[in-house]
């Protein structure tokens, strides 16, 4: 019990520090937009919603807009903080008036090659899913025509929303869409390990290729789930993170029992911003991490078969979480 009280004191540490700076990071969101690495797969934007550079210039303003908020308090960039990768570096996010939610914001870098979203993968659609946010009441808790009336007051944004779409007159539609396209272009593959695969050698120390080879080994499995380029098989799984019963995850969505506990496989990349950790922001640092998955997890129905105890020594498990850093793009380093 003690130990949960602490933490809990420092969940709310962190809640309050990150609601502190949110309105620096409102400055810096395009930083880290469009540089699309040589051997990355093309973003695929919609037919209904293609690329253009207006567009996503009015979507980083949209980004960081605090006026979409019912009472203006919060913008996307709130939560999703550039220098965080877009995170939120609090537990659970946090909603209007300061309400918590339940569950811990992602990052959104690279969120344009995905095709699932939310930890219980409620949305299959990025445009769709920004526009309910606009109105949902964990979210912006607004609604469009105040929204469209608020932009429509100012003639910096008639401007951009008329080089964007060829016209003055502002649809509730159009903003999300610009807020999508503008999300689609974060793409981060700047990383020491991207370096290190592409050929440069010396980009890992000898303790990040021992934790880059442990990773990828049969013996710990991490990356039968988290896989790829982005370090994610976009899949649900349950890893034992927590004992109690009260967020069922993939369930609400499925209604499937086999579902209950399970939550969407995030990315790896940038992990070392990204603090706290797991679908409700228990995990406070990688060091939790690596512990609860060579213990094999907590005991919760349906807990993946993958989750197993891994007897880890104490080198073992520095390597790994060297490795973990090595994956945090070097344009967050500057």
């Amino acid at each position: 019990m003690t130990k949960f009280i602490f933490k809990y004191i420092i969940f709310l540490f962190l809640f309050i520090a990150c609601d502190e700076n949110a309105s620096v990071s409102d400055k810096n969101a395009n930083q880290y937009s469009f540089i699309k690495p040589d051997d990355f797969p093309d973003i695929i934007f919609p037919e209904y919603n293609q690329y253009s550079s207006a567009k996503a210039f009015l979507g980083q303003k949209l980004f960081t807009e605090k006026m979409l908020s019912v009472n203006n308090s919060i913008s996307c960039a709130s939560c999703h903080i550039p220098e965080r990768a877009f995170s939120s570096g609090s537990p659970v996010s946090f909603i209007i008036d300061k309400d918590l939610t339940v569950r811990n914001v992602p990052t959104i870098m690279n969120i344009g090659y995905y095709n699932i979203f939310n930890w219980d993968g409620s949305a299959n659609n990025l445009d769709e899913m920004i526009y309910k946010d606009l109105t949902i009441p964990t979210v912006f808790y607004n609604d469009t025509n105040i929204i469209v009336e608020r932009l429509s007051q100012s003639n910096d944004y008639k401007k951009l929303f008329f080089d964007a779409y060829g016209t003055s007159e502002i649809k509730a539609y159009q903003v999300s869409n610009a807020i999508a396209v503008f999300i689609r272009t974060l793409i981060s593959g700047n990383s020491r390990y991207d370096k290190y695969r592409r050929g440069d050698k010396s980009a890992l120390n000898d303790s990040e290729i021992r934790g880059m080879k442990l990773f990828f080994s049969d013996r710990t499995n991490c990356s039968k789930c988290h896989s790829g380029l982005f370090f994610t098989n976009n899949s649900f799984h349950n890893t034992g993170t927590s004992t109690h019963y009260f967020d069922l995850g993939r369930f609400y969505v499925t209604k499937n029992q086999s579902d209950r506990g399970k939550f969407k496989t995030p990315t790896l990349r940038n992990i070392e911003l990204t603090s706290p950790y797991k679908h409700n922001g228990e995990q406070l640092t990688l060091e939790e991490i690596i512990e609860n998955y060579d213990s094999g997890g907590k005991l919760f129905i349906n807990k993946d078969t993958l989750i197993k105890q891994l007897n880890l020594d104490y080198q073992e498990k520095k390597d790994l979480i060297n490795f973990l850093k090595s994956l945090t793009d070097e344009r967050f380093k500057k």
